[in-house]
């Protein structure tokens, strides 16, 4: 027998186990229309990338020193001996689709949105798969902190849409490179005396990127880390005014935030404001989604120097969250009718009458699995289907067929040419 791949998971049209609700389509499904509904409020349109690219573009712009790049990347030769990732984030692939089809010369601000696989090579854990499902979007063309805003507005909009509760914006700003530069002594400075007690991949990173130390999920590097010095002192006056607007207009829209100077994101292409909203529900992995600004990534891979601010959410954490804090979810979609043929005759008219009744936007199906009539009306009756029709050779012949009602169990009696007026949607 074979099995999924470590990591990886099926998305299955029927209800699982209780403990893996999140992974039936119909919730996914619903995840996904609310995205579609609610960026298009916003003005994002979606765009779909492919799933793998040259690895060099993810090794540029990610960052050759992030854990994605150095640990995680599911790489490989393609057979002409080039190098390929399946893409571990989606931001790197929108900017490469954006450079290369001149999307700069159509507008001078595009916002993006995807749904879609990524891929990372880690332990799995709680909200962590090798595979998981992403909801982003990329804002290209303005500085603005009205921008940082509003993408940080939407994906707050996006999770309390559903009634979750718990939710805080973890907000920082790293500044620009020379603030960056700045703060990087500083902290250096900070840790010299304590760089033996730091972890191992916390002491490679001391040489390679120090910033990356205030990402470390280490306890004993946390303990280190009391009493460092914070970014936002070193902040330029422009990077400064940019996040106190930033702030002001989280405190308009009445967005829970907890200013956290150690967030930096775990890529390297971010500037200025980064972000992150967490649910106290998902444990040490508490991040459902976050991003922030990343000017300059576009020329970096050979485009034209615009700004850019955008997020990614975890649609898995997404799920997790929600049934966590049972917060009320659709059901499964069920047909309004079953129609359960007696016999070849009837089975042709059954599959002539079902054609009709789809056409009339009336969802049925015919029942095709030659069980006892018992069996089939308890799966209807299981499945919540409200009506069942049994057709034979009575109601061939008479032209009249019996609409039980599962629910009440009261039968009637009726054309079988009348039965769309009956079951049209809005008589329902």
């Amino acid at each position: 027998m074979y099995h999924a791949a470590k990591g990886v998971f099926d998305i299955l049209p029927i209800e699982p186990d209780p403990s893996e609700l999140w992974k039936s389509s119909y919730l996914w499904q619903f995840l996904e229309q609310r995205i579609k509904t609610l960026t298009s409020l916003y003005g994002y349109r979606e765009i779909r990338t492919p799933l793998f690219e040259s690895t060099e573009l993810f090794t540029r712009s990610i960052g050759g020193e992030t854990d994605i790049v150095s640990k995680e990347m599911y790489t490989f030769l393609d057979k002409a001996e080039r190098s390929m990732t399946l893409r571990p984030e989606g931001t790197a692939s929108v900017m490469r689709a954006f450079v290369e089809h001149h999307l700069a010369e159509k507008s001078p601000v595009h916002k993006f949105f995807y749904i879609g696989p990524m891929f990372r090579y880690e332990r799995q854990q709680a909200g962590r798969y090798r595979q998981h499902h992403q909801f982003g979007v990329e804002a290209i063309g303005s500085s603005s902190a009205c921008q940082d805003a509003e993408c940080i507005d939407l994906l707050f909009t996006f999770l309390s849409s559903f009634g979750l509760k718990n939710l805080t914006l973890q907000i920082n700003s790293i500044g620009r490179k020379e603030a960056r530069q700045a703060y990087i002594q500083a902290l250096k400075d900070f840790l010299s005396s304590k760089l033996s007690l730091l972890s191992e991949d916390s002491q490679r990173r001391y040489q390679s990127n120090p910033l990356r130390i205030l990402d470390s999920k280490d306890p004993n590097d946390q303990q280190q880390l009391v009493g460092i010095p914070s970014i936002l002192d070193f902040l330029s006056q422009e990077s400064k005014t940019h996040f106190d607007t930033v702030i002001e207009l989280m405190q308009t829209r009445k967005i829970p935030y907890q200013l956290n100077p150690r967030l930096v994101r775990g890529l390297d292409y971010y500037n200025d404001t980064v972000f992150e909203i967490t649910s106290q529900d998902l444990g040490a992995q508490n991040s459902l989604g976050g991003g922030g600004r990343y000017d300059g990534l576009l020329k970096q891979v050979g485009g034209p120097d615009l700004p850019a601010f955008g997020f990614g959410c975890g649609l898995e954490r997404v799920l997790q969250t929600l049934l966590r804090q049972n917060i009320n979810l659709p059901k499964p979609p069920v047909v309004q009718l079953l129609l359960v043929p007696m016999g070849m005759q009837a089975m042709l008219k059954g599959f002539q009458l079902i054609s009709q009744l789809r056409e009339a936007q009336i969802a049925c199906e015919l029942e095709l699995s030659e069980k006892r009539l018992k069996n089939v009306l308890s799966r209807a009756s299981e499945l919540g289907i409200p009506y069942v029709i049994v057709m034979g050779d009575r109601e061939l012949e008479t032209g009249y067929i019996e609409l039980k009602q599962m629910a009440s169990g009261q039968v009637e009696r009726l054309p079988i040419d009348d039965l769309i007026k009956r079951l049209c949607p809005c008589t329902l």
